[in-house]
């Protein structure tokens, strides 16, 4: 959640509509640094608001619990027992996240994640996990089965010494104990394991190509003026559009233009259940706190837990001390409170910790010195690219630093558009008092030193416990209190979703569906310089915490390069886009905003996702609460409320359906799906997108069942669909070509398979680069596929 939980949100609506008018009105024309003074004073008198905000954390505990630990850790043992392995280890990583440092606990916990990493075939991580349990003090007396373990994995890495030397010492070991009976199990693996490393060395596999199939880097040039940016990129400025970027010469489809890593990004927790009063806070359910790195954003297998709280969990503990040394030892005690104040306040805060205390003090100043400025009637007269500022650089433009050069920077960053006067007065009033209730936080719990950048490396050990919080916050916490209000005003228009193409399901099918997931919010201030286009000529694709832009079409010299801030012209009607579009205080007159508006006639995307007579099948018309059939001799007419409606039962309908499949049911899924579609039939556009989507969700009940063509044919149909919505060159597209490639792969249609590959990677690779995950299966199954003998090929 971007914002802070509801009932917090509540109490600050409450509180500021019970202020005196002048005060409001005080508040509502604050500039930051007043509305923080304010914000604190408030704060001081109203102490009820504060108490109020602690049992809200009390929703998001974070603190590391044992109990937890030993319960996680248990249902991971009967989930391993069922052979479930995938769900063992991601229980075992949450009780080792709730293990006390230094507990011996902690060290089974490892052990028994190691065990369904190895059934999982994922021999490297298991060995760094056998590590683990080793050095956090596995008991000796279990030793044995985890060293059988370990020279397991070595055998199968064709680590062949080490194999052996580890088989060594857990003959050792054995023969030492003296008690051989409780050994007969480990006796019987060891001489098997003895066997298979004989056979191993003397025929060894030969050797296959390594690292998949090698593509030719992409030329690159990077801008010498913007950083991250390429050399056929220009930085400009005007009154209307402010900064934005201009091809400086033509750009042809795929090339990458910005890569960029975020100045900060903040994983989004996902959406979990709210601890209650008597239930249990322990959710085996898996979110993106559980799924990816906090500090990388990396998809995580076996997870470091931090030392010092329950919820940050990294990939590495590369990542763990990074993670520590740049913000977390300041972040780590407040958890349930950035929780419950919302991903906004915790980039916020994460960016003034990563940018230090001198940089925002000097920028903050700064701000003050061009407030003062401002006020006077001279300096409001002159545009804005003559008006003196310091920071802004010698070429002029805003973010720019003195060497004319625009960076991926805090300085960069401070220049983004706080918009200080466009947000409503409660809005401006919710955040203020969430800031300044963390900064309270942080002083009450001894980390101002910690913020300030005034402790030595010797005192970043754990945070101290909670210490009484003082009425008055010190004039430095004032200041970062500014400077963080400053940035959540910014994200509202700022934010950039980090996203990821996430598996629906196990996972472990032929075909393998995937959607794009909100991963994490991250200020990128070199992307931040592309202006919205609901037509826009780029697409943006990540990596980590790394971004990279590609035109998307053809782009001329002297042409604005554009990006989509969410609202598409394929996907909503210009209404729609238009109060979407609102949240950023700019009107959008893009090429299809104004073609919709001038015209008057409804968008294609209107059209085709109309409801439909249930008589004649003619689209249905109106403005209004009632809709009349389109044709004339029909006059049928129907309750927009009525069929919208049957659209959302339609919805539930599909939803069942999809979960029968989960549960294996498919046979029960595919005849409710087609039950499904003959009722859409009577009331939506053949052309409606919920006829694509349930097309394509027969292709995957039918995948699961191994009927490659009935698959293929209902994809083919959502395919179809598809590219009337989006565009036969579409990211959209390109997923649906991938998916098809997969199913024509499996059911051996190879001339067929082959083109459909050809086609997915020609798309797909404008919007993700030759690199890409995606690009590489499809060049795998390319390269299998090609080498099958001729006489099967011609056949095919």
């Amino acid at each position: 959640m971007a914002l802070p939980v509801a009932e917090w949100q509540g109490r600050t609506a409450r509180l500021w509509a019970a202020l005196d008018p002048a005060l409001r009105e005080r508040l509502a024309a604050a500039s930051l640094h007043d509305a923080v003074r304010l914000g604190c004073d408030l704060l001081r008198t109203e102490q009820e608001e504060e108490a109020a905000l602690v049992q809200l954390c009390l929703q998001a505990p974070t603190d590391k619990k044992p109990e937890a630990a030993s319960w996680y850790r248990e249902q991971g043992n009967r989930e391993f027992k069922r052979g479930r392995y995938q769900a063992a280890l991601r229980l075992y990583s949450k009780a080792a996240s709730h293990e006390l440092p230094g507990s011996p606990e902690v060290s089974v916990c490892f052990a028994n994640r190691s065990a369904a990493l190895l059934h999982l075939g994922h021999f490297e991580v298991c060995l760094e996990d056998i590590a683990r349990a080793e050095s956090h003090g596995y008991p000796d007396r279990l030793l044995p089965k985890v060293l059988l373990r370990k020279a397991e994995c070595l055998l199968c890495l064709e680590r062949f010494q080490d194999a052996q030397d580890i088989l060594r010492v857990l003959e050792s070991k054995i023969a030492l104990d003296g008690v051989m009976t409780t050994h007969l199990t480990r006796l019987k693996k060891l001489s098997q394991l003895k066997v298979k490393l004989g056979e191993k060395e003397r025929c060894p596999e030969p050797a296959g190509e390594r690292g998949g199939i090698q593509k030719e880097p992409e030329i690159w040039e990077e801008n010498s003026s913007i950083s991250g940016a390429s050399s056929s990129l220009s930085l400009s400025f005007d009154a209307e559009r402010g900064r934005h970027l201009v091809a400086s010469q033509d750009i042809v489809p795929g090339q990458s233009l910005v890569k960029e890593e975020a100045f900060v990004s903040v994983l989004c927790p996902g959406e979990s259940l709210p601890v209650q009063d008597g239930d249990t806070a322990w959710d085996t359910r898996a979110t993106n706190a559980d799924l990816y790195c906090h500090h990388c954003l990396r998809q995580l297998l076996a997870s470091v837990p931090c030392q010092g709280c329950s919820y940050a969990k990294y990939c590495s503990q590369g990542c763990a001390d990074m993670a520590w040394q740049q913000y977390h030892r300041t972040e780590c005690s407040l958890g349930a409170l950035l929780l419950t104040l919302g991903v906004f306040c915790h980039v916020a805060l994460r960016t003034v910790l990563l940018a230090g205390f001198a940089e925002v003090s000097k920028l903050v100043a700064w701000s003050h010195h061009r407030d003062k400025k401002l006020q006077n009637p001279e300096a409001r007269c002159k545009p804005l690219s003559e008006a003196p500022a310091a920071g802004a650089g010698s070429r002029g433009i805003p973010g720019c630093g003195s060497n004319g050069r625009y960076q991926s920077s805090y300085q960069a960053l401070f220049h983004l558009l706080p918009h200080t006067e466009q947000h409503s007065p409660e809005h401006k009033f919710l955040c203020t008092l969430s800031v300044v209730a963390l900064c309270k936080q942080l002083q009450g719990a001894g980390l101002e030193a910690a913020v300030l950048n005034q402790e030595s490396p010797q005192q970043w050990s754990k945070p101290k416990a909670c210490e009484k919080t003082s009425d008055e916050l010190s004039p430095e916490l004032k200041t970062v209190a500014e400077a963080m209000l400053r940035h959540v005003l910014q994200l509202q228009c700022n934010a950039q979703a980090i996203t990821v193409m996430q598996e629906l399901g196990p996972g472990d099918g032929a075909v393998v569906d995937k959607k794009p997931v909100r991963l994490a919010t991250a200020f990128f201030p070199v992307l931040s310089l592309l202006n919205h286009s609901c037509c826009p000529n780029t697409s943006v694709s990540f990596s980590g915490t790394a971004a990279t832009v590609r035109a998307s079409q053809p782009i001329s010299s002297g042409q604005e390069v554009l990006h989509c801030y969410g609202p598409h012209w394929c996907r909503m009607r210009v209404a729609e886009r238009q109060q979407l579009l609102s949240q950023y205080f700019f009107e959008c007159h893009c090429q299809a905003c104004l073609e919709e508006l001038e015209s008057g006639v409804n968008s294609v995307v209107s059209i085709r996702n109309s409801f439909c007579c249930p008589k004649c099948q003619a689209q249905m018309k109106g403005e209004e609460d009632t809709l009349c059939c389109s044709n004339e001799a029909c006059a049928t007419s129907a309750s927009r409320d009525h069929l919208t409606d049957r659209l959302q039962d339609l919805q539930q309908q599909i939803k069942r359906a999809l979960d029968l499949l989960r549960v294996g049911k498919a046979d029960q899924a595919i005849k409710m799906l087609l039950k499904c579609q003959m009722d859409a039939g009577t009331f939506l556009s053949p052309e409606h997108l919920l006829m694509g989507e349930m097309e394509d969700h027969l292709a995957q009940v039918y995948a699961t069942l191994g009927k490659w063509q009935e698959a293929a044919r209902h994809l083919k149909k959502s395919i179809e669909i598809v590219e009337m919505h989006h565009g036969p060159s579409s990211v959209e597209t390109g997923h649906e070509l991938f998916k098809l490639a997969q199913i024509l792969f499996n059911g051996f249609a190879v001339s067929e398979a082959l083109s459909t590959i050809q086609r997915a990677e020609g798309i797909l690779s404008v919007h993700f680069g030759p690199q890409s995950a995606q690009i590489q299966e499809l060049q795998e199954m390319k390269a299998c596929l090609s080498q099958l003998p001729r006489n099967i090929l011609q056949r095919t």
